[in-house]
C-alpha cells in the first residue's frame, strides 16, 4: 500500500515540512515517486519516520539519529554495541543538561527569596532579581 506525504504525516505524527526535511537531509532513504513526481510512502517509510520521531521526542540530535538508523539497519553484529554507546553518551548528555537544570533552578530559588525578603514591607526601590542577574 502507497500512502501520501499526508497520509504518512497523519499516521506519524510529523509534520508533512518534517517529512520532507527528513527526506532532503538523507534520514528516510529513496522515497518513491508516482509518475507525476508526487511522493509515496509505504510501511517501511512509515515504521522509520515513526522510529525518528521517537528518537526526536527522547532529545537525540539529528546526527545522533542518523547513526542509529544507520546502526539499526546494519547487517554488521557490532550495531548493537553501536546502539548501546549512542544511547549510553546521550545518557550522559541528559544528566548534565540535569545538573545545569539543578543549578539554574537554585539560583531562581535564592533570587526569588531575596526578592520576597526586599519587599517584605512593601514594594523595593530596586528589584533584587535583576540586579542578582546583572550580576
Amino acid at each position: 500500500m502507497s500512502m501520501t506525504i499526508g497520509l504518512a504525516a497523519e499516521k506519524t505524527g510529523c509534520s508533512v515540512a518534517t517529512i520532507r526535511y527528513y527526506e532532503e537531509i538523507g534520514l528516510l532513504g529513496r522515497i518513491g515517486r508516482t509518475a507525476n513526481g508526487r511522493r509515496t510512502y509505504g510501511w517501511p517509510d512509515i515504521g522509520r519516520l515513526r522510529l525518528i520521531r521517537r528518537l526526536r521526542d527522547l532529545d537525540f540530535g539529528l546526527e545522533a539519529i542518523r547513526a542509529l538508523v544507520e546502526a539499526m539497519h546494519s547487517p554488521d553484529s557490532t550495531a548493537c554495541l553501536e546502539v548501546r554507546d549512542l544511547a549510553l553518551g546521550h545518557i550522559a548528555i541528559i544528566r548534565s543538561r540535569r545538573a545545569e537544570l539543578d543549578a539554574l533552578e537554585a539560583s531562581l530559588t535564592d533570587l526569588a527569596a531575596s526578592c520576597s525578603d526586599a519587599c517584605r514591607n512593601g514594594r523595593s526601590p530596586e528589584c533584587t532579581i535583576i540586579q542578582g542577574m546583572s550580576a
